[in-house]
C-alpha cells in the first residue's frame, strides 16, 4: 500500500461501530481499536487498526503517520476482542531489521495482511524474504506492552 494511501472515511466508521458492538467477532481477531491523544492538539483520536498479539504483546503496522502521536510512556488505551485494555506504546522507525523480523511473524499470524504489503508466500506458508525487506521501507512498527 503505497505511503499516501488512506482508508475511506466510511470504512473507518464502520469498523469503530462494529468493534464496539456484540458483532465484533467478526472483525477483532485481526483488527482493534487505538485510542490515544494528539500530541499538539490534545484531542482524543480512535483508530482501528490491523493487529497480532502474542501473549502481553501487541504488533501494528502501518504505512499512515498517526502513530506520532504515541510517546513510549503514555499508555494508550485498546479495544482487543470486546474488551478494554491499556497499553504502553513502543514505535520502531529506523531498525528495519527489527520491523522486517516482526512483519514477517505478522504476516505468519495474519496471513490476509500480506495483500497491503505487496508480500507472497512460499509454499510452507513463510512471506517472502525480499518482498518483506521492501515493505518496511515505508512501514512503521508499534509495539505495545499491554498494562
Amino acid at each position: 500500500m503505497p505511503e499516501s494511501a488512506t482508508v475511506p472515511p466510511v470504512v473507518n466508521r464502520t469498523m469503530k461501530f462494529v468493534l464496539r458492538s456484540p458483532l465484533h467477532a467478526m472483525v477483532s481477531k485481526t483488527i482493534l481499536l487505538i485510542t490515544f491523544t494528539g500530541r499538539k492538539s490534545g484531542k482524543t483520536y480512535t483508530t482501528p487498526v490491523n493487529y497480532s498479539q502474542t501473549g502481553d504483546k501487541v504488533s501494528i503496522f502501518t504505512h499512515a503517520t498517526w502513530w506520532k502521536n504515541l510517546r513510549n510512556d503514555t499508555p494508550v488505551s485498546l479495544r482487543i476482542q470486546g474488551r478494554e485494555l491499556q497499553g504502553l506504546p513502543e514505535t520502531v522507525v529506523e531498525d528495519k531489521q527489527a520491523i522486517a523480523t516482526g512483519l514477517a511473524a505478522h504476516l505468519r499470524n495474519v496471513p490476509s495482511d500480506a495483500r497491503y504489503y505487496e508480500v507472497s508466500f512460499d509454499e510452507q506458508g513463510n512471506p517472502n524474504p525480499a518482498e518483506v525487506q521492501k515493505a518496511v521501507e515505508t512501514v512503521v512498527m508499534v509495539r505495545l506492552q499491554l498494562c
